[in-house]
C-alpha cells in the first residue's frame, strides 16, 4: 500500500488530515516531536478512522540531525511514497536560535521541510505519481517586499513574530514553485496551500507573545474547526482532478493566486541556492 507522509500529525490540522486521509483507507505515517503524543495520536486516528494501517515516527525539524536520522529511518522502513505533507509548523515570539545555528522559525518552516523534502525525492519519484504538499498561509501576504536575503535569520532587524512567521510562509511557497519546475517532465507534483483561520493551539501557550496571547482568543470565535482546517490538504494530496497539476496554490479546495512575491521566479531559485547551503547539501 502507498504510504503517505504527514508531518506534525499529531495535533491541530495535521491530526485531522491523518484521520481523513486513513478514513480513505490509505497507509499513514505521520510524525510528531514527541513520542508519548505521537503514540496518543495514533490510538485517535486510528480510532476515529477505523483503520489500523497508521504509523507514528518522531522527527524534530530543529534538528537536521533528526532529519536525516528519520529519513533514513523512513526510507530502511518504506519503499512506496504517494504523497508527502509538509505540515509541521512553528511561530514564537522572540528569536531562538537551533542547534545548527538558524533562526528557529525559518528552519523549523522552511529549512528542516526543504532537507526533508531532499533526502525523500528519490524514493518519491520512484513511487510514480506522487505529490508533495506544502502547508503555507495567506500569511505570506504579510511579506509584501519578498525576502530579504541579506537577513534570511533575522540577525539584523528587530525579531517580529508575525513578520518572520510571514516570510516563513512566504518561503513555503517559493518552495513549492521552484521544487515543481525542477520536478517538470516527472510524474511528482507539488503545490501549496492556505489550510484557513484555524481554531489550533496556535498562541496558546504564549508562543507569539502578550498581543497573540491576548488577540488570538478573540479571534478564535470566527476560527475554521482543525476539521475544516485539514479538508485543503487532503483534497490536494487525493483529488484525482489534480493528478498532473503542479506549481498551484489552493486555497478552500480552489485554485488561488498567491501574492506577487510568491510568484517571483528569480527568489524562488535564490532561496533554493541559499538553502542547499544552509542545509549542507
Amino acid at each position: 500500500m502507498t504510504v503517505v507522509l504527514v508531518t506534525g500529525g499529531n495535533a491541530g490540522i495535521g491530526l485531522e488530515t491523518c484521520v481523513g486521509l486513513a478514513a480513505q483507507g490509505r497507509h499513514v505515517v505521520f510524525t510528531s516531536r514527541s513520542a508519548t503524543r505521537g503514540d496518543a495520536a495514533r490510538t485517535e486516528i486510528v480510532r476515529r478512522s477505523e483503520n489500523e494501517a497508521v504509523d507514528v515516527m518522531t522527527l524534530d525539524l530543529a534538528s537536521f540531525a533528526s532529519v536525516r536520522e528519520f529519513a533514513n529511518g523512513f526510507l530502511d522502513r518504506y519503499d512506496d511514497v504517494g504523497v508527502v505533507i509538509h505540515n509541521a509548523g512553528a511561530v514564537l515570539s522572540s528569536r531562538q536560535v537551533t542547534e545548527d545555528g538558524n533562526e528557529m522559525t525559518f528552519q523549523v518552516n522552511h529549512l528542516g521541510p526543504f532537507l526533508l523534502d531532499a533526502l525523500l525525492r528519490e524514493r518519491v519519484s520512484e513511487s510514480g505519481d506522487a505529490r508533495v504538499v506544502v502547508v503555507s498561509s495567506d500569511a505570506h501576504t504579510s511579506a509584501r517586499h519578498g525576502l530579504d536575503f541579506d537577513d534570511l535569520q533575522t540577525e539584523r532587524r528587530r525579531y517580529s513574530t508575525f513578520t518572520v512567521y510571514g516570510r516563513t510562509k512566504l518561503a513555503n511557497i517559493l518552495f513549492t514553485r521552484e521544487l515543481a519546475r525542477r520536478l517538470a517532465g516527472t510524474d511528482v507534483t507539488a503545490n501549496a496551500l492556505h489550510p484557513g483561520f484555524v481554531a489550533t493551539r496556535f498562541a496558546r501557550d504564549g508562543d507569539t507573545g502578550v498581543l497573540g496571547t491576548l488577540l488570538m482568543p478573540l479571534l478564535r470565535p470566527f476560527a475554521l474547526s482543525p476539521v475544516q482546517g485539514a479538508q485543503t490538504s487532503v483534497y490536494v494530496a487525493t483529488a484525482p482532478e489534480l493528478e498532473g497539476i503542479t506549481g498551484g496554490y489552493w486555497v478552500k479546495s480552489a485554485p488561488a493566486t498567491p501574492s506577487a512575491a510568491a510568484q517571483d521566479d528569480d527568489a524562488a531559485r535564490r532561496l533554493w541556492e541559499a538553502s542547499e547551503q544552509l542545509v549542507g547539501l
